[in-house]
């Protein structure tokens, strides 16, 4: 493992130890280039996973790409870091077990937004007016409408 801080290419693991979901290693390192201190998380992935753009750009699937958009979402929101990790978790385990190597976006924007509506319905609508493009209020009114309806 190369060292973020010094680039030094032989970094030594002090430190292993599963995280509470048992979904990862969580390591930690030491570089003797450089004397930092730094973690390293290692995670299964079951497969190789493509994300097809709407416009049909391809790009490989970056789980912290993940973990970003829904943290924006989440952000003041007072939800365990833990169960946003579980969730995360979840849902790339549902991707990388589904068959398929190439995973529309828009199948991983409803996957999220579904997660985000079980998890925080504040976060759920924060995350649904960026992914359905909401262009003035009234499409706030519209959505937040259908919640009651539903609730």
């Amino acid at each position: 493992m190369r060292c973020p801080f010094c680039g030094h290419d032989d970094t030594q693991v002090k430190d292993s130890r599963p995280t509470e979901d048992n979904s990862a290693i969580r390591r930690r390192r030491y570089c003797p280039g450089c004397g930092a201190r730094f973690t390293t998380f290692e995670r299964i992935q079951l497969r190789e996973l493509t994300v097809v753009k709407a416009n049909g750009r391809r790009e490989p699937f970056d789980r912290d790409k993940l973990a970003r958009a829904l943290q924006i979402s989440l952000r003041k929101r007072d939800v365990e870091p833990e169960r946003v990790d579980r969730l995360i978790n979840s849902m790339v385990r549902q991707l990388e077990s589904s068959g398929e190597s190439e995973i529309p976006s828009k199948v991983i924007g409803e996957m999220s937004m579904k997660a985000l509506e079980t998890l925080d319905k504040v976060a759920y609508v924060r995350y649904a007016s960026v992914y359905k493009d909401f262009q003035e209020p009234g499409d706030f009114n519209e959505f937040v409408g259908k919640l009651r309806e539903e609730d």
